[in-house]
């Protein structure tokens, strides 16, 4: 499997793009504030799984899992930010709260399968 046929990978970098494309558009004072942050935060999660994706083990995949869940809750903590401090609209944070909801299901999924996999190698 290639890292570009991974669905949690695709989901992510999706999520990456538009956060992008959302905050260009920000006013100074809201994109140098805190528009860094949720790229930085939402572009953590493509490049955590990304990392994982190319490591040898299992458990070395599944702690890579763990930083992606870790920048994919950070990552809504912005959102809801922008949201209430009406950087966003509410149409836009639905549907990407959406698609953060199905990738944390899938990221969760992924830990699982990873975590029985290192404990069938013990």
């Amino acid at each position: 499997m290639k890292l570009q046929d991974f669905e949690i990978y695709n989901i992510s970098m999706e999520i990456g793009y538009e956060i992008w494309f959302s905050v260009v558009e920000w006013d100074n004072l809201a994109k140098y504030s805190m528009g860094q942050q949720i790229i930085k935060s939402a572009d953590s999660i493509a490049a955590n799984i990304s990392e994982g994706f190319g490591r040898n083990n299992y458990k070395d995949r599944t702690n890579f899992m763990f930083y992606a869940r870790g920048s994919h809750s950070e990552t809504i903590t912005w959102l809801t930010k922008a949201r209430n401090r009406k950087i966003i609209t509410e149409e836009f944070f639905d549907g990407i709260i959406a698609k953060m909801e199905k990738l944390g299901c899938k990221i969760n999924n992924y830990i699982r399968t990873l975590k029985a996999k290192t404990n069938k190698k013990s």
